[in-house]
């Protein structure tokens, strides 16, 4: 029970921490989405203070000292309500963030959890069968395919599957003349637009989860409590599976845990290439705008995931390794 405590308390401490962080960093940037209204309107003629103040008005640009935006700020994160953006003006940020965050939870999150399953059980086989063709095909067919970046297998599958073979749609989230619901037409465009995307995360992040398995359990089965379990001739899988793997996954969940919280930021460079509209590429349009209501949220959003995904893991260490609660 202290062990969970003292883990609530840092959880609170870091999420205050990045809140304020996420205040402050878009203010660090220089020039705002006024200046770029103002500098386009500056080529018909010169701007006044009067059209000025009412871009601002417009855009909902945060007034006052630094210290009542901190106020609005808390105000709004409690309230979750962030304002208008400005690149997708009068959308509200709430309402962006609703329809874009279903597309990414659902590719990369489904991915992630199958690529971290197969990864891991396909590191136990591989790290069990050490020396034989189990150990080489998945050990080398994952370290050439993690080789390659992201952006660059999926510009391969967008070539060749999507121009030259034509075999799966080349962008969005579904067709044109599919209408958003829960009909057969629209799932099967949308799963049929998610095929690409999909294999590009599955390819180039299997095989970190295989070698990283393979290697911390090899380095397990040679420890005494795995010899002593052989020794008292326990089958091979009991000795695989509850000895060896159960100690030796440790290090691979927690690098599932950062991933798992890295879901809710999508995949930008994935998200790009295919013009998937998930929360990666609405974070890419929010910066390259300087859109600073939905760079916030995007941001809150991303490192509140990544805390909780944490957080959930160290209970997880806990569970599986009691050394940890000491």
């Amino acid at each position: 029970m202290t062990y969970a405590l003292r883990k609530v308390g840092l959880l609170i401490l870091t999420l205050w921490a990045a809140i304020t962080l996420n205040f402050v960093l878009p203010r660090l940037m220089p020039g705002s989405p006024a200046d770029a209204a103002v500098a386009k309107l500056s080529q018909n003629g010169p701007v006044t203070a009067a059209t000025r103040k009412a871009i601002e008005i417009q855009l909902g640009v945060p007034n006052g000292n630094l210290i009542e935006q901190y106020g609005q700020y808390l105000k709004q994160v409690v309230t979750l309500h962030f304002g208008v953006s400005y690149t997708f003006y009068p959308q509200p940020v709430a309402e962006l963030v609703g329809q874009a965050l279903p597309y990414t939870l659902i590719l990369v999150g489904l991915v992630t959890i199958i690529a971290f399953v197969c990864g891991t059980l396909l590191g136990v086989l591989a790290a069990w069968k050490r020396g034989t063709w189990l150990d080489s095909l998945p050990t080398l067919g994952g370290s050439f395919a993690s080789a390659f970046p992201y952006f660059w297998t999926a510009l391969l599958l967008l070539f060749f599957l999507g121009y030259v073979f034509k075999i799966f749609p080349t962008s969005g989230a579904y067709g044109v003349t599919n209408v958003p619901g829960f009909n057969g037409d629209f799932l099967g465009s949308a799963v049929n637009h998610a095929i690409l995307p999909a294999i590009t995360i599955l390819i180039t992040s299997l095989g970190g989860w295989i070698l990283g398995m393979r290697n911390t359990m090899i380095s397990t089965l040679g420890d005494d409590y795995v010899t002593f379990a052989e020794a008292n001739g326990l089958k091979p899988r009991t000795v695989a599976i509850r000895y060896a793997a159960r100690n030796a996954i440790l290090p691979n969940l927690t690098s599932f845990g950062l991933a798992l919280g890295g879901v809710v930021g999508g995949s930008v460079l994935v998200e790009t290439v295919f013009g998937y509209p998930g929360i990666g590429y609405l974070l890419l349009k929010a910066v390259t705008n300087q859109d600073y209501p939905l760079m916030q949220a995007l941001f809150l959003m991303i490192t509140v995931s990544v805390l909780l995904a944490n957080f959930l893991v160290d209970i997880l260490y806990g569970v599986l390794d009691p050394r940890t609660r000491k």
